[in-house]
Order: C-alpha cells, then structure tokens, then sequence
C-alpha cells in the first residue's frame, strides 16, 4: 500500500486536485441538516480537517484513543474521521436513530471517553455514559475541542496500516452487538478493490460522482463508497437518507455517476408512476445488494444503468467482496458474482464438509495467500471466543446460505444466522427480546423476520402476555409494547407486528427453537392475533 492511514490517502488526493470537487451536499440534504447546499473543494476539505488534527493533537488525543461521532451523514463526520485518523485516534460511529439502551452498551463496551455529537443528542449520550460508569465528554462539531483525560495508549507506538481506524457495531446473532475493530489497512484496501473495479463497473480517475443514502455508521458508506473517493479522486455526494420522491432529483442536481442501493431502494422507485424523465440522469451503474429478483430486470430498463449485485459483511470488507461486475451478470437470479484470485472459497453442509453444484451451503471466505485475514477485520472488541468462532479451521464464517451453479457463479439463498434484514438495517432478535422482555405486560417474548414487500424483512414479536394481562386489550397493550421498545432502540428495530400467543415454540432444553419461529412468523400477519403496529415506526425526533 503506497499510504499508511486514511488521512494520508485523503491528504495526498485533496494536494493533487485542490480545486477538485471533494463534497457535493444536494438542496434536499441541505434542507434536511440545515447546512449549505453546494460544493466543497478538496483544498478547503484539506485545511478544515489539519485545523481539527491540530486542535485534537493540542488537547492531548493521540494513538490508540477513541472518539465517538454521532454526527449523521454530515460532511463534519468525514473532517473529524480524517483529523483523529491523522493522530492515530479510532473513530466510533454512533447512529443517531440509537436510544437509551443502545447507547449505554456502545458507550460502555467501546469506553470512548469523548463524543462529537449534534447537540441535541448531547443530553442522551451524557446520561447514557453516566449509567455506563464512564467518564465522559461531548462536543460539537465546531466546538474547541476538551483536554483528553487520558494518556494515548499507544502514544509511543509508530501509526501504521495495522493502526485501528474505526470500531462499527454489528448485529451479533445471540446477544448484543460485536464491536469489529476496523484498521487503515481495511479501508485502504476496500478503496483501492473498489477504484481497480473492471467489466461493467470501471472508475474514471477523477471523474466518477458517487450518491449513497447510506449511513457513514455503516461499512458500506465509509469503506467503500467513502474510501473509493479517497483513493481515485472524484466527488462524494453523501445523502441524510434515501428519499424516493427526490432521489432521481437528487442525482440528476449532484451530477451523479454512480448510486450505491440496498434492495428497498429498487423497489420503492418502481412504485411512483413511471416518466420518460426516468433516463435522464448521468448514472452509469449501482453498486448494492438485495435487490428482489421480480424487480432487477424492470429496473434496469426503466431506469436504463445496471444495479451490479455484490456481497460482502463488516468483517470481511473488501478482502473478500465477491461483486458481479462482469457478464453475464444473471439479472433477477440472486447472482452476486464469481471468485476473484484474492479470495479463497467453501461453501459447507451441516457436516462441514463441502457442498456439491447447486446445492446451499454456508458461505466461508479467507484471503488467498500466507496471511488468510489479510485485511479483514482485526477482530471483536472484548470478544476473543467469538473472534475464534468465527475463524473456526482458518476459514472466516459468514453465516450465509449460498449455492454456486456449474459455471462458478454465486447465488444468495438465505441468512442462517438468525438475523433480521430491515431495509439494509440488520437487526439482532435476542437485543429486541431483551427491551421487550422489561414491558411488564410480556412474561417472555420471541422476535423473527417477516416478509415485506419493500423492506425485505419487518421485525415480528411473538409475546406471551403475563398472567392476569387483559386479553381483550391486545391492540392497547400491542401499542404499549411497541412504545416501549421505541424508548429504548432504534426505531426500526421496533416490532412491525405484534402477535400473542400461548407458548414460543422451544427445544428440549428450552431454548427458543428459531427455525419454527421463522415459520410461524411467515403466516401470522393477517390473523386476529397479529397487531399491526407498522404505523408506529417512525424516526424519533
């Protein structure tokens, strides 16, 4: 790698294309955030992000800190991302949608002891360090930055590749979520894949403009379309979210050549009446996942660029991203690609053994070579025995159901661990079993995935009410159990649907038996025992 850290790479394209365009914010971004709509050139990028390095250096920030950002997809995130990258400070993304209970793990697993935050989440983070045992700061983006409270770590360590850049949250699917501890090296190869990309989905040096709605609290947004940036130059144009009825406005207005989707995103354009002005836009191709095979081929022809599938996890970033750039692609199939010489691949039984032609098997990745974890991620924080898990044999387990056909193409069949997918979000059961198990009405509950036609999955409670709760009240105490868990996660980790039932289905040793449950989930909504509590989930102001 010709950089060691994020920073460098940034500081070395803003030197070489200083009156480039670096950030390009869209009215409707704008309107949203209350931030000025328009261009930011890389040279004005460059001197905000080294007056942000020299004032975390002054206050003592250095190697081996950590600092959280709750800071939405602003393009703030990005200066204090790059200025604390400089020092060797990790970065922890707080999604802003988080509420009590989240924030008092991440706060107190990851022990940040400063958060650049919006202010008025300020309160939240402060109160929910507080039931942390942490000491802890906040401050906003353009505040004068507090003294560090401690010594760097590792302040006399030199700052490499191998430095942490960032520790994301992801959905674990037996308890909370695991902090997967991200280096330079991660980043710097997900954006040097990405810019080497060939067949339909080459980069123009300098010249691409690439839209995501996605969140920078995800891989997806700083590794890849982020990182891309970075390293073949070119314009970021960072969405607050995705907005069906201005997202081709919004693409057309930011000149955009290139969209990232999640497979919600397909689905709800196809929904608005289609418009000869459908083609009028400077996309080339999208880059994503999960797009819903009835809908894959009507897209593209309606909208006239190819959606190029890909599959990758936080853990496995672009060290082993398989992507379907490069025909035939096997539109509407669940295609996402073939095996590139970098990776190594299996796909294994229940046995463990490997899986014959067609048939699915968990997917298992490593990186070709001496070094299997080469640019994975470095491993779960506090976590060694999930860590071990998950390289079990030297190979890393995704958990993901796949086949691959005579010619060697891969295809998505389904998720073996029980995680549930909501609109890109993923979401682990046992973190909303465990709110909606406090609600005094709920004597145990058992959350799965339930279909929906433009969310992929929508979360559904199954809730055995305690003894002497008022059947009759179920849409009341319904409403009430959703309240509840809006309180305290994300909303749209809050239950869709809410059905009381008798008994969870168990195993003999009492343990929720999830394959049934799944089952059950499929067929419940629509019976009378099933609340629709949909209308309910909504961002929290």
């Amino acid at each position: 790698m010709t950089h060691a850290t994020v920073h460098q790479v940034f500081a070395a394209t803003a030197a070489r294309t200083p009156q480039a365009e670096f950030l390009f914010t869209e009215s409707v971004t704008a309107a949203a955030y209350g931030i000025s709509a328009g261009v930011i050139r890389w040279g004005e990028a460059a001197a905000e992000v080294e007056r942000l390095r020299a004032a975390y250096a002054q206050a003592g920030y250095g190697h081996g800190h950590r600092v959280g950002l709750l800071l939405e997809n602003r393009p703030a995130f990005l200066f204090h991302w790059f200025a604390l990258n400089a020092l060797g400070v990790s970065v922890v993304p707080i999604n802003a949608e988080m509420r009590s209970a989240e924030l008092i793990y991440l706060i107190g697993h990851s022990e940040i002891g400063l958060a650049v935050t919006l202010p008025e989440r300020a309160g939240d983070l402060r109160a929910a360090a507080a039931q942390a045992g942490v000491a802890f700061e906040t401050m906003g983006p353009d505040d004068a930055v507090p003294s560090a409270k401690t010594i760097a770590p590792r302040a006399h360590d030199r700052i490499s590749v191998d430095t942490e850049c960032g520790l994301l949250y992801t959905s674990g699917t037996t308890g909370r979520p695991k902090g997967c501890i991200l280096s330079n090296a991660y980043f710097l190869r997900a954006g040097e894949w990405y810019a080497a990309l060939d067949g339909v989905c080459s980069i123009r040096p300098d010249a691409e403009r690439v839209i995501t709605p996605l969140p920078l609290n995800h891989m997806n947004a700083m590794a890849f379309s982020t990182m891309v940036v970075l390293v073949a130059g070119g314009c970021l144009v960072q969405l607050d979210r995705f907005h069906p009825k201005t997202w081709l406005a919004s693409a057309r207005e930011s000149g955009a050549t290139i969209v990232h989707y999640l497979g919600v995103v397909p689905a709800m354009l196809l929904s608005a009446n289609a418009s000869a002005a459908d083609r009028e836009h400077a996309i080339r191709w999208g880059f994503g996942a999960g797009v819903d095979r009835k809908n894959h081929a009507p897209f593209e022809e309606r909208f006239g660029f190819p959606l190029v599938e890909a599959w990758a996890m936080t853990e496995t970033g672009a060290a082993a991203c398989i992507m379907a750039n490069r025909e035939p692609r096997l539109v509407g199939t669940s295609c996402f690609g073939r095996q590139e010489d970098f990776v190594e691949i299996r796909l294994v039984g229940e046995d463990g053994n490997d899986v014959g032609v067609d048939a699915p098997g968990e997917l298992l990745v490593r990186s070709a070579g001496d070094d299997p974890k080469r640019y994975f991620f470095s491993g779960y924080l506090k976590d060694e025995e999930a860590t071990r898990q998950a390289w079990a044999d030297g190979w890393f387990h995704t958990g993901d159901l796949v086949r691959r056909d005579p010619e060697g193409n891969f295809f998505f069949v389904d998720r073996k661990k029980n995680v549930i997918r909501r609109s890109g979000e993923n979401i682990s059961a046992v973190e909303v079993e465990s709110v909606l198990n406090q609600h005094p009405a709920v004597k145990t509950s058992a959350v799965a995935a339930t279909p929906d036609a433009v969310r992929g999955d929508e979360v559904l409670a199954c809730i055995v009410m305690r003894e002497g709760a008022d059947a009759s009240q179920r849409e009341q105490i319904a409403a009430s159990i959703v309240a509840h868990a809006l309180d305290q996660l994300a909303y749209y980790k809050a239950p869709g649907y809410v059905a009381f039932v008798d008994a969870l289905p168990l195993t003999p040793s009492q343990k929720i038996q999830r394959g049934q449950l799944r089952e059950m989930a499929k067929s419940l909504p629509g019976q009378g025992h099933c609340i629709d509590t949909r209308a309910m989930k909504k961002r929290q102001s």
